[in-house]
């Protein structure tokens, strides 16, 4: 395969204002502004689902999933290192991957240098009967191990939106497992994603470099069915996060705790209270550095939607009061990512005539900056969920165009003084 398609930076200045942001938190006049770049990087034409991973020293892995044919796809990864892309790698090719706008791969190193990638693969006709799989590599996507899975259960269910995070000698993981809801498939409400009855659950596990899998650990016993997870480590340990479900359909965003071998009961970051008889497909994200944490995520209580950012600095264990992000009619999809000056910057998309990838940084005393276009998007389902990572004072976008000959996009961002 060529390698991607580079085009020159065209640098444009995005400056600070003073506004109130939808009604919360004052804007800081002194907002720095952000530069960002053009697209730097273009997948092939039907590309979609891009996940990124930062490295210690500077380089940026991405992966994604692309059509190689008509009924197979296959899992791709590059690397940026020094401001370029180098050649993308297979990792994966078949007709069993199991392909999802909101429940993709994902990648990352190691502090030995290995690569550990997790994907799907089909396992049955029904529709969401899909299984876990994760592979190691420890020569930068040469060669690849024999895949394992990481859940002991192989009934024909839901078994996906996973999370990982370096966690000893290998990788800790985390998944929605859907063992105790069985084959039998209900429409949920509207959300699109046909949903099994029963209740979903939430399980841990690790895994070794050579394959050996770790006790497996049941952290919440009834979750929603389709919301992405998140998991960081931390100075204290690591940090699991999910949109929670009561008995009563109220789907508050979650944190459970390992600390000294021991998994936390988990609680609500906040009480957002939101009723919704269904999946929002809309989960958190967690970014971390030492003992401090910083959290999005998306609610919709009275069908008022928002997005919402909140700080720990104590690994987790208490959370900031929650500030208000968006700019007043997001559909959510968030990522966040903590900076340099101990702020944390919040991407989402943003709709008003046209769909947009925003971000906006906010600072651990509840002062917001202007938030600032980075891409203009979809609000399709196949536009899929805008990642970011970063990288020294740089932040690299990756986000997904659709049409025939839209796919995978790659941008950067850099704060100013």
């Amino acid at each position: 395969m060529n390698p991607p398609s580079r085009v020159s930076p065209i640098r444009m200045l995005l400056p600070g204002g003073l506004v109130l942001v939808a009604g919360c938190a004052m804007l800081d006049a002194g907002s720095p502004a952000f530069t960002l770049s053009q697209v730097e990087f273009a997948a092939p034409a039907g590309s979609g689902e891009p996940n990124l991973f930062a490295t210690t020293d500077g380089r940026v892995v991405m992966s994604w999933l692309e059509k190689s044919g008509d009924k197979r796809h296959a899992l791709r990864v590059a690397v940026r290192s020094g401001g370029e892309w180098g050649e993308a790698q297979t990792v994966a090719e078949s007709e069993a991957l199991f392909v999802n706008w909101a429940d993709f791969p994902s990648i990352l190193e190691l502090p030995d240098g290995s690569w550990v990638v997790h994907w799907l693969e089909k396992t049955a006709a029904s529709t969401y009967a899909y299984h876990v799989r994760v592979a190691v590599s420890k020569d930068k996507g040469a060669t690849w191990s024999k895949p394992v899975t990481p859940h002991r259960d192989s009934s024909p269910t839901e078994h996906g939106f996973v999370s990982m995070a370096p966690w000893r000698d290998g990788v800790g993981l985390i998944w929605l497992d859907g063992r105790a809801m069985g084959a039998e498939e209900a429409a949920d409400g509207g959300s699109g994603h046909e949903m099994p009855r029963g209740a979903m659950t939430i399980r841990f596990t690790t895994i070794g470099l050579d394959g050996s899998l770790g006790d497996e650990v049941l952290l919440d016993d009834r979750t929603c069915e389709c919301c992405q997870t998140a998991l960081t480590k931390t100075a204290s340990g690591l940090v699991a996060a999910y949109r929670d479900r009561s008995e009563a359909e109220i789907r508050n965003i979650a944190i459970t705790r390992l600390v000294d071998g021991q998994w936390t009961e988990p609680r609500h970051v906040a009480d957002d209270n939101w009723y919704y008889p269904g999946c929002p497909v809309n989960g958190p994200s967690l970014s971390s550095a030492g003992d401090t944490v910083a959290i999005a995520w998306f609610t919709a209580p009275e069908q008022q939607p928002r997005v919402f950012a909140a700080f720990s600095t104590d690994g987790g264990a208490s959370w900031s009061a929650p500030v208000r992000v968006d700019d007043g009619t997001p559909l959510g999809r968030v990522d966040i990512e903590l900076l340099t000056d101990g702020s944390a910057l919040v991407s989402w998309l943003e709709t008003t005539e046209r769909a947009e990838v925003r971000a906006r940084r906010v600072r651990r005393d509840g002062r917001v900056d202007r938030s600032w276009l980075v891409a203009e998007t979809s609000d399709a389902r196949s536009s899929g969920f805008p990642r970011m990572v970063r990288v020294g004072e740089e932040i690299v976008f990756s986000w997904t165009i659709v049409g025939e000959t839209g796919g995978v996009r790659v941008a950067t961002a850099r704060a100013g003084n």
